[in-house]
């Protein structure tokens, strides 16, 4: 009994070692039945390994719970990320197709009202105020046969001028826009946005040679009218034209700004997922609205 006593005074004995057999000093001392052992051992703190095993499989049992509680949240996560690119994607494809739709919808609509104006300009050269020489035994001084009775007149001129650049400018783009097909819309977008300048340059060429002829149709009498109707032309022409190259700049410097915004986010490897994804060229370049 003495030699127990001073084992387990001596502070390197371990009274929490087991066996082979799961066993701890106390639990050996009560199989075989030596009660002053164990009454020595459990006086010294010895416990059987019942005692000690519930701590430890507690300990165990929590950090398995705790690890499948991480692996669940992982999951979770990653299955998050996959939805939110799923949506993400999805929209894009979205406005893409709205977008594409707003392209064809423009070209169709381009090549409509250029085949207008060149309707318009072809006609309008050959039906002047006026009417033309046709009497060869009654032909006017200074003038031919054939030839167009205001046509010394320096507004008829610029009329003409500007009517058949307009009438050219017009042609080119009905042919342009019946015999180039383009798929990819980057292609699609710069070709419109070509185009939709020559359409305005058209526009402001048809409405000068208007103006220019309104001065031969009200006279010298009443030319009070044709400046008034210059001056409301230029207004409402100027006030368009400005709107929408107002327009064109904003846009190119927004997309500028989103290009530089793209470069640094690139370059900084810190961001996440979900913010490269908020800032994808494929949705942040859509907008309501903006001038070709």
């Amino acid at each position: 009994m003495q030699i127990v006593k001073k084992l387990l005074e001596h502070k390197g004995t371990d009274t929490r070692a087991v066996n082979r057999s799961k066993e701890t000093a106390l639990d050996t001392a009560e199989i075989t039945g030596n009660s002053e052992v164990v009454a020595i051992l459990q006086e010294y703190g010895v416990q059987s390994a019942k005692a000690i095993k519930p701590p430890q499989a507690t300990t165990a049992r929590e950090l398995k719970q705790t690890v499948s509680d991480i692996k669940h949240e992982v999951h979770y996560q990653l299955e998050h990320t996959r939805q939110t690119r799923r949506r993400v994607q999805g929209i894009a494809k979205q406005l893409n197709k709205m977008h594409l739709e707003g392209l064809n919808n423009a070209i169709n609509s381009t090549t409509v009202v250029a085949v207008l104006i060149a309707t318009v300009a072809f006609a309008a050269i050959f039906q002047v105020p006026g009417q033309f020489v046709s009497d060869p035994e009654n032909i006017p001084l200074g003038l031919s046969l054939g030839e167009a009775n205001i046509a010394p007149n320096i507004p008829f001129m610029i009329f003409f001028l500007f009517d058949s650049i307009a009438l050219f400018i017009s042609l080119a783009v009905v042919v342009v826009q019946t015999s180039v097909v383009i798929i990819e819309r980057k292609a699609k977008k710069q070709m419109m946005a070509i185009i939709n300048k020559l359409m305005w340059l058209a526009c402001v060429l048809i409405s000068v040679a208007f103006l220019a002829l309104a001065f031969v149709v009200v006279g010298e009498h009443e030319k009070w009218l044709a400046i008034a109707v210059t001056i409301i032309g230029t207004i409402i022409m100027a006030t368009t034209l400005g709107t929408m190259c107002y327009w064109v700049v904003m846009h190119r410097i927004e997309a500028s700004n989103l290009r530089s915004i793209r470069r640094s986010s690139m370059g900084s490897r810190s961001r996440s997922w979900s913010m490269s994804a908020t800032s994808d060229p494929e949705i942040s370049e859509y907008k309501k609205m903006y001038a070709i």
